[in-house]
Order: C-alpha cells, then structure tokens, then sequence
C-alpha cells in the first residue's frame, strides 16, 4: 500500500511540474477556491493508481460521496491531489500531494510529496521519514526499492521540549485573535516565541520534523488537506488535537489524554480547529 501511493504521488508530482513549467489557466470552484489543471491532471493520476488497491477513494477533487456510503468504509484513502493550489499559482513551490490512509477514522499511513523540492514525507506504523531526491534517492525505481528499510532517509522525530526559542507555525501577517491569544499563553511558559511558515500540509510537515514545535490552526481546513501530513505527525510521535475554546495552550502536549485527536470520515468533511503539537 505504501509502494503505491509513494509511486502515485511522484508521478502525480512530474505531472504537476510540467504544468508548473508553463501558463496554464485558473478556474474556481463554487466555493471560490481556485482549481487549474494540474489538480486535474494529479487527481486522474493518483485515483487511477489506488483504484488498483481494495480501499475506496475519496479525493478533493471526485465527485461527492454522500455520508451514507462512506460510514461504512472502515479503511479507505483520502487525497488532495495538490495542496495549496493558491501556492502552486504563485509559483512559491509550497505545495504538496497528500495521500492518506484512513482507518476507522486515524490516518495510519500517510505520504506527503513537495514536487519542487523532491521532498518525500512518510509516516507508518514503521514510523516517520523524509527522503529527498538527490540526497536519499535519484529515481522513483531506486526509492522504491529501499522503501521497505527506509533507515537510509532522514528519521522524524517531534521537538519534544524546544531548546532555545519556541517555535510557532502561524501567519506572520493574517493571524486571528484567537490564534494570537494561544500564542501569548504559550509565551507565559515558554518565553517569547518565534513564528514561522510554510504554505499547505507542510505546515504539519514541520512540526513532524522537529523544526517547529506547535502549530494551532484556528481556521478552517477541510480533511484531505491534513490526512496525510497528520499521518507523518503521529508516527513522528506528535499529536494533532483538536482545538478546544477556552482550555489552555499549556494543555495541548503530546501526553494528554484531556484533549481528544482529530478523527476523519465524518459527516461533515470540515475539520474542527486543530492543534498540531510536538511538545511533551
């Protein structure tokens, strides 16, 4: 299963460069998210692949699936062919292909790929990877056969408790109150705090990877675009928790069991406000 959606997101990835590459229009969907024909393009590439698979598939950009048949789905994959479309038309390179293996609600597999960069991130219950093209791997033929003893790419591991300044994923310059206030309680017990960013699921990425240490998200996200990323956090040993009003940032460590994690499959494809936290 891993083998498959590692070698869907990488051709799914060449697809997107080329597109990336040239002019290509931009149309918006009905909720005025933008959509080009590199999600298109990424989307056939990476449902064609997992329809081989036994696991249905639901992808942002398929038709929607009506809750009634997906309640029953006990293991199933969920994708955003690319994440951070807004990225891609900027041409920032901060954007991903997510694929994710939902089961009963967790994701327990998750493959996050930043075709700029030829950046691979994986989280299993082997636990959680970064390869890099050119540093770990020069084709896909090559990562694939060392996918299954991935102990030659980088392993991920959560910050856990941050030496030197706390490290925050927040917007630098469209944070809410309410993120700004869990960012000051988090700087009551850590002491001043420094923001940084990345654009789409690289967010997670981040904290997954130890170079930043928390990250609220007291915004709307939608599930494919968390899935897969949420994947590598948990395997890294992170958690990614839903946000609760008026609790405390403090409360918010890989160790709670007062804060309940973010579950998927739900009637509503909307996630609750999250908090993905390294720390412990």
């Amino acid at each position: 299963m891993m083998e498959t959606a590692v070698k869907a997101a990488l051709e799914a990835g060449d697809a997107i460069l080329e597109i990336y590459a040239r002019d290509f229009e931009v149309e918006f969907k009905a909720d005025e998210s933008p959509l080009t024909e590199a999600d298109k393009k990424s989307h056939e590439i990476i449902v064609q692949a997992l329809e081989t698979t036994p696991c249905p598939v639901l992808s942002e950009e398929s038709k929607a699936i009506d809750y009634a048949v997906r309640k029953s789905w006990g293991t199933y994959w969920l994708v955003d062919p690319i994440d951070g479309t807004k990225e891609f038309i900027k041409k920032n390179g901060e954007f991903t292909v997510n694929i994710a293996l939902v089961e009963n609600g967790v994701p327990v597999m998750g493959v996050v790929y930043v075709p700029v960069e030829g950046s691979l991130y994986l989280g299993s219950k082997q636990g959680a990877f970064k390869a890099v093209k050119g540093e770990h791997f020069q084709s896909l033929e090559e990562l694939l056969e060392k996918l299954p003893d991935p102990v030659n790419f980088q392993t991920l591991k959560v910050s856990g408790a941050p030496e030197g300044p706390l490290k925050v994923v927040a917007s630098k310059s469209h944070c809410n109150d309410e993120t700004l206030q869990f960012i000051s309680e988090l700087e009551e017990e850590y002491g001043a705090a420094e923001r940084v960013s990345r654009g789409s699921s690289l967010k997670l990425c981040m904290v997954a990877e130890g170079v930043a240490d928390i990250y609220p998200r007291i915004a709307p996200t939608c599930e494919w675009d968390t899935a897969a990323a949420h994947a590598v956090v948990t395997a890294a040993g992170g958690r990614v928790f839903e946000y609760r009003d008026g609790l405390s940032a403090a409360a918010y460590k890989t160790g709670s069991d007062s804060v309940s994690d973010v579950l998927y499959n739900k009637e509503n494809l909307l996630n609750p406000f999250f908090v993905v936290s390294g720390l412990n």
